[in-house]
Formats: C-alpha cells, structure tokens, sequence
C-alpha cells in the first residue's frame, strides 16, 4: 500500500494479518499500522503491515511500467443518460414532497480487463494518474487474498478527506459544489455545501467533547486538474471516552459513514433513495480509504471519490465512479455534464488509447 496523506509519502508491505473491522475495530486503537478500506455498502477490512515507511516528498518514483488499461469505448455505464436524468427528475420529486434535501446520484463505470491473480500494474496506473491528475490523499492498495482473507486492488487520485486524527483532535473536509475552470460556482452547488457541512458537524459531534467542533474553512474553492471544486473542513476534540479507546472507531464509522458529501442529507432518506435508484454496487467508490496507526495516534481516511478498483469478475473487470449531488435546483442534464466531468479526465488517463505513457 502506498499513499499520500497531509503531502508526505507513507508505503506499507508485508501484510501479517487482516481483520473485519466492524466486528474487531477495537483492534484498530490498540496497536500497529492498518490499511483500512470500507466499501460504501458497509464492508469494512483492515490489513496490519509490519514494515512501514514515510516519506516527506509527494512524488512517486517514475518507473519504466507502462499502463495497458482497456480501450476507451470499452467503459460503459451503470446508467444511461436518459436513466441518469430521469432518476434525478424522480430525486426531484422526492425533494419536492419533503422526503429529503440532497442526494448524491452516482453510477459507475466498467471495462473489461484481464490480469493476473494479482490485478493489474497498478504501479503503472498510480504513476500515470500522479503525472496527468495530482491529488492530495491519492492512495495505491494491492493486497493479494490469501486464505480466509479478502484481498484488495484500488488506485485512487482522491482529492477529499473522509476523516483524519492527530492525536485528539478529528477533521474531515467535505467537498460539495463542482465546476468546470474558470466557470462560476452555482447558488445551487453553495446551498448544497451548507447542508453537507452541517451533516458533517452533527455526526461529529456524536464523538466530540462539547463545544469543540468549529468550521475552519468554509465554501473555500480549491483547484484540481480539470474542475474546480467548493470545500469545506469541520474539525473537533474527540471526547475521553472516544480519544483512541476500544470503542472510538465503532462510534466514529457509526455516526459518520458512509460519508456525507457522498450520500445526502438526512443520510438515511438519502441513502433509501440510492437503493433505489442505482442499479450497480459502489464498492470502495465513495466509501473509505488510507490507514490508522495506532502506535502515533493517527489516520488519514480519504472519501473514495476519483478511485479504480478491480476484481476477476467476468474475467476482469476495472471499476471506476462518478456521480453528482441533486438538491431542487439541479438541472437533470447539467447534473449528468458533471458527472461526464468529473470522469473525463481519470477514465482518458486509464484507458490504453492514451498516446503518451
């Protein structure tokens, strides 16, 4: 596992053991470095590596790996543009009669790739999505399955932070509001981020001492290859009985995932809507990703927005997913634009017609 997590470079190998963190996440506070990776459905795995390396600089080695991803008119999706649209008009509706205030409607992404028992180079594809689309919490997980435990192949160019812990104190950075650059953020896509980050302040307030979870930034546009996105960070003090105790990670999945920039607000109205709605599995694609070392008191866990997986279903299939959030003033078509915007970029990277390396 390699990722990048507050501009310094962590690598992680030699995996010893791994467990199903919703049943054993205690073990997460209690000690040795785990990749975590928690699929938006709810699976939650933990892998503990004994070798681990830190690295101040964000750049990877350049290797001489070159990616052979699927052609470009091999993707296809989870949801047509007219399903697309129609479903956000049907989200509409639901917003319309008071059942809920946003959804965040996704589909995913898949072409057919064969590989090995391993997956495919992701060395090969981290390095090109480091080149063409830089980002802050970008991660590489290749855990091959062994015996009565899962594996995991995921190469991620995340830009948003799920939930990261220095010692007591607990900040997760929502994004919410997309735009193409140089184009003017909507009252839409402001009235959207108000509403997440004041999910993201009460789910963390479950967890914090009273009186301790503040906005620090607040509607901050912040600059990515190829779009401009509208952020905001909520931050608090864990409370004593949540500061890395056995039952601090249980409490912190419980009242906060799956993420709420990627499911709605309520989230369970929100989340009712997603079942119906979408016709394909998220799978790690806006669940969590990155690590928790227990022996600092850390962890970086980015939202799985902007992420590859893969897995030997027919044969070989890479994943990838894009979605959009829908309030009452979405427009069905510029909502399935954003979506095509959002993927546009990673999916040319990905795929084999690329010319340059």
């Amino acid at each position: 596992m390699d990722a990048h997590a507050a501009f310094r470079t962590v690598g992680a190998h030699r995996c010893v053991e791994h467990i199903d963190a919703s049943v054993d996440g205690h073990r997460l506070s209690q000690g040795g470095f785990w990749v975590v990776v928690a699929t938006f459905e709810g699976r939650l795995d933990a892998w503990r590596f004994a070798d681990v390396s830190w690295h101040e600089a964000l750049a990877e080695p350049r290797t001489a790996r070159r990616w052979e991803g699927p052609a470009h008119e091999a993707w296809k999706s989870s949801l047509t543009k007219a399903e697309y649209v129609a479903g956000v008009g049907r989200v509409r509706d639901d917003i319309r009669q008071g059942d809920v205030y946003q959804v965040n409607l996704c589909r995913v992404l898949s072409a057919p790739l064969p590989a090995g028992p391993y997956g495919p180079d992701a060395v090969a594809l981290s390095e090109r999505l480091a080149r063409g689309n830089p980002a802050r919490y970008a991660a590489r997980i290749v855990i091959p399955a062994r015996e009565g435990a899962p594996g995991a192949w995921i190469v991620s160019a995340s830009p948003e932070r799920y939930l990261s812990i220095e010692g007591a104190t607990v900040t997760s950075s929502p994004i919410k509001g997309t735009a193409a650059p140089g184009e003017p953020m909507l009252a839409k896509d402001e009235a959207e981020n108000v509403m997440i980050t004041d999910l993201i302040r009460n789910d963390l307030s479950h967890v914090a001492q009273p009186g301790t979870v503040t906005v620090p930034e607040f509607l901050a546009l912040h600059e990515h290859p190829g779009l401009t996105h509208l952020q905001s960070t909520v931050s608090a003090t864990l409370s004593d009985e949540h500061n890395w105790t056995d039952q601090m990670w249980g409490e912190l999945f419980a009242g906060t995932f799956p993420p709420g920039s990627v499911s709605g607000a309520p989230k369970a109205s929100a989340l009712s809507v997603i079942a119906r709605e979408e016709t394909a599995p998220r799978g790690p694609y806006c669940g969590a990703i990155g690590w928790v070392d227990a022996d600092s008191k850390r962890a970086e866990l980015a939202v799985g927005i902007r992420t590859f997986w893969w897995d030997d279903a027919h044969g070989g299939t890479l994943s990838f997913g894009t979605g959009a959030g829908i309030t009452w003033g979405s427009d069905p078509y510029a909502e399935w634009e954003e979506t095509e915007l959002k993927a546009r970029r990673l999916i040319t990277l990905a795929s084999a017609d690329r010319m340059s390396p």
